[in-house]
């Protein structure tokens, strides 16, 4: 009976033994674990250096995002350019269309010119009814005259007559300088021809004689 209780001692002993072997490397490990969990230091976390295609890639995405920028630019001035084309395009069309006809209205204003002188010429005390002829002719060129201003106002070609008025070169033209007392110098003393504008636009300037200091 005394054997049979040392042996069953010394089996617990071997077993209790055993398992101590068995826990030892695993409570290590499990520390182990804990511990670099603790530190921050977990081999999964550690990035891979990219590869030689990743490279290449990364290199490719560059270049594109590159080319990308330029042809962008390159769009963005070809639009600009193209809208000042399209601007400029406009301006000329609108100013062909207003001042197409300068020349043409330059030579009616030598008509104007020459009635105007017509019925200036013409002495006011002989148009009257025992002159018949003479009258009806004077009320002809009268009514001729107006209509020509009716047509030229249509068409923005407007009169300047600057008598008394500052001279002012991008409209008149001066022949002469006179003194005159009483008037301010640089004013408009005499005008020998008048001028006309084309839509704010000088189409022919007055001939004037300008005043001067004495």
């Amino acid at each position: 009976m005394a054997n049979l209780c040392v042996r069953a001692v010394r089996r617990s002993c071997l077993v209790l033994s055993s398992r101590s072997l068995i826990r030892t490397p695993v409570t290590r490990s499990l520390c182990t674990a804990a511990a670099q969990h603790k530190d921050g230091q977990r081999p999964e976390d550690d990035k891979p250096e990219p590869n030689a295609a990743e490279k290449a890639l990364a290199e490719e995405k560059s270049q594109l995002e590159g080319q990308l920028k330029e042809v962008t630019d390159k769009y963005k001035r070809a639009l600009a350019d193209t809208e000042n084309l399209r601007v400029r395009s406009q301006k000329m069309v609108e100013d062909a269309k207003l001042y197409g006809i300068q020349g043409f209205c330059k030579d009616l204003l030598e008509v104007a010119d020459i009635l105007e002188k017509a019925t200036e010429s013409v002495p006011k005390e002989e148009v009257t009814a025992r002159n018949p002829h003479l009258k009806s002719l004077y009320d002809g060129l009268v009514m001729t005259e107006a209509q020509v201003r009716k047509v030229f106002t249509k068409h923005g070609l407007v009169k300047l007559n600057p008598d008394g008025q500052k001279f002012d070169p991008y409209e008149h033209e001066a022949l002469f300088h006179v003194p005159i007392d009483g008037k301010v110098p640089g004013t408009v003393a005499v005008v020998t021809k008048v001028g006309y504008k084309l839509h704010g636009r000088t189409l022919r300037p007055a001939l004037v004689g300008v005043v001067k200091a004495p």
